[in-house]
C-alpha cells in the first residue's frame, strides 16, 4: 500500500517561480493603504462633502449633518462631546463592513498584508494553515448580512444621482435640469458599485448551484466548462470592479471663490 509523505515546508518567500510574483501584492498593498488613509481622513474631517445638489457617497445617506441633505437636521445634542462628529461615521460601517468581508478584498489583503500566502506557490511565514474556521477570521462569514445592509444604501446613492441633476439658481430660486462633472462622477460610482454588488453575490449563488449540479448525473459533465472557465473570468471581472469603484466613493467638494 502506498504511503503518504508530507510535503516539505517552504520558508517564507521561497518559490520556484521565476516571474516577478511580488509585484502584484506590493501594488495591492500600496493601493489599498493609500485608499484606507485617504478615506479615513475624508470620513473624519466632516467638511467639504456637499456642494449644491452634490453629496459625497461617503456621507450618504446624511442622517445628521450641517448640509441641506441631512435627513434629521444638525448634530444631535446627545452626541458625546469627547467623540469627534462626522456624518460619515454614522453610515460607513455598513458599506465598509461589506468591503472588508468581501471575498475579493479578502483575497487581496490576505496576500498583500498577511502574506497568506504572498502569492501562489510561494512560501508563507507560518507553519500551518488556519483558514477562516476560528476567530477572528470566522467573522468573515457575516458578509452576506452586510450585503443586505449595503443594498438600501445603493438605492439611496442612485437617488442622489437623480438629485444631482437639478440645480437651484441662487438669484431666482428657480430649479433647472443639468448635468455637471459631479453628476457624472456620482453616476459612475453608483454604476460600478451596482455591477460589483450584483456580480459578486451572483458568482456565489452560481458556485453553490454548481456544487449541487456536479453530483447529479445529467449535469455532471456540463458543469465542468463553467467552473473552469466562466467562473474564473467572472471572478477577475468582479475583482476589477472592486478596485475601480474604490476611488470614486469619497469625492470632496470644495467651493472655489470667483
Amino acid at each position: 500500500m502506498a504511503q503518504a509523505h508530507p510535503l516539505p515546508q517552504r520558508g517564507f518567500g521561497v518559490t520556484s517561480r521565476r516571474d516577478r510574483w511580488w509585484v502584484q501584492p506590493l501594488l495591492v498593498a500600496l493601493g489599498l493603504s493609500t485608499f484606507v488613509v485617504y478615506s479615513t481622513w475624508a470620513a473624519f474631517q466632516g467638511k467639504h462633502y456637499s456642494f449644491g445638489p452634490y453629496l459625497s457617497p461617503f456621507y450618504s445617506p446624511e442622517i445628521f449633518g450641517d448640509s441641506p441633505h441631512a435627513w434629521f437636521g444638525p448634530k444631535p445634542g446627545w452626541w458625546p462631546g469627547w467623540l469627534p462628529f462626522s456624518p460619515a461615521l454614522l453610515i460607513l460601517w455598513a458599506p465598509g463592513g461589506f468591503r472588508l468581508t468581501c471575498y475579493y478584498y479578502r483575497g487581496a489583503y490576505y496576500k498583500a498584508f498577511w502574506a497568506d500566502p504572498p502569492s501562489c506557490t510561494v512560501g508563507e511565514p507560518r507553519k500551518r494553515y488556519l483558514g477562516e474556521a476560528s476567530l477572528p477570521l470566522i467573522a468573515m462569514n457575516i458578509h452576506r448580512f452586510f450585503l443586505r445592509l449595503a443594498e438600501p444604501i445603493l438605492l439611496i446613492l442612485a437617488w442622489d444621482v437623480w438629485k444631482a441633476m437639478w440645480f437651484t439658481d441662487p438669484a431666482t430660486g428657480a430649479t433647472r435640469f443639468g448635468i455637471g462633472v459631479g453628476t457624472l462622477l456620482l453616476a459612475l460610482n453608483v454604476t460600478l458599485l451596482a455591477m460589483y454588488g450584483v456580480d459578486g453575490p451572483f458568482i456565489g449563488e452560481a458556485n453553490a448551484l454548481l456544487g449541487i449540479l456536479r453530483d447529479q448525473p445529467p449535469f455532471a459533465v456540463e458543469a465542468g466548462p463553467w467552473s473552469l472557465d466562466s467562473d474564473a473570468r467572472l471572478r477577475v471581472r468582479v475583482l476589477g470592479l472592486a478596485y475601480k469603484n474604490a476611488p470614486s466613493v469619497s469625492p470632496i467638494f470644495r467651493r472655489r471663490d470667483r
